[in-house]
């Protein structure tokens, strides 16, 4: 009876073994899985615009508590000071804006929307254009190793406008960030590593099962020759 019960223990044990294995490979994040899309067209406006820079994290996450980065990636720092850091334009950490490593002229001239950071939109609003603010930004998110680079374009001969644009169903990847805009070869390459490492595990699963059973076959058929042999 003690063999039966163990041997019962063991094939429970393993079946249970194998489902948790199987929902901590569901469950756990597989890097790949989210980029940030842009605007794959130069954002266009005029100074003394305000302008929006889009950034939408695809598929989205709340990134209340996520930090945020927005910089100009053609920036050098200072030859004066080849160890000092570049500042950002706009840096979120911590549920708030971080001043102390903000460029100062986009102080108080920029600004995320936050109610719409649990929905994974990042996009940029900058204030009062001016041609100083010409050239690339990068929008990053250093949790996840994503970010998506967005051109801004000021052309003194539009007239004034606020400039708002939607984004695109375009990925703009940074090159640096080791996505390259090919979605869906992403999103196939998450469903195969899962399906690659539950097949080891199922024909695990089924050997245990296998061997436990023929061991009770074996252990049934030793205790019917003893009976056979030791009858009443």
């Amino acid at each position: 009876m003690m063999e039966m019960n163990f041997e019962e223990f063991m094939y429970a044990s393993s079946l249970w073994t194998f489902f948790l294995l199987l929902a901590s490979v569901s469950c756990s994040p597989v890097e790949g899985v989210h980029h940030l899309i842009g605007s794959s067209q130069p954002i266009i406006t005029a100074p003394g615009d305000d302008v929006i820079l889009p950034c939408q994290l695809d598929p989205p996450l709340d990134l209340q508590r996520f930090t945020v980065e927005w910089s100009k990636p053609d920036l050098k720092p200072d030859p004066s000071d080849p160890l000092g850091w570049v500042d950002f334009v706009h840096l979120y950490r911590y549920g708030r804006e971080n001043l102390e490593m903000k460029l100062p002229s986009y102080v108080s001239r920029t600004k995320l929307f936050t109610d719409e950071l649990k929905r994974g939109n990042i996009s940029l609003k900058i204030l009062n254009v001016t041609s100083a603010d010409e050239g690339r930004y990068r929008c990053f998110l250093p949790k996840l190793k994503r970010g998506s680079v967005i051109r801004l374009v000021v052309d003194p001969n539009l007239k004034n406008q606020t400039t708002e644009t939607t984004p695109r169903n375009l990925p703009t990847p940074d090159p640096g960030d080791g996505t390259d805009g090919r979605g869906d070869q992403t999103r196939t390459i998450v469903w195969i590593v899962p399906v690659v490492l539950l097949v080891p595990l199922i024909l695990a699963a089924g050997v245990i099962g296998y061997l436990i059973r023929r061991r009770r076959q074996e252990l049934d058929g030793v205790k019917y020759d003893a009976a056979s042999n030791n009858p009443l």
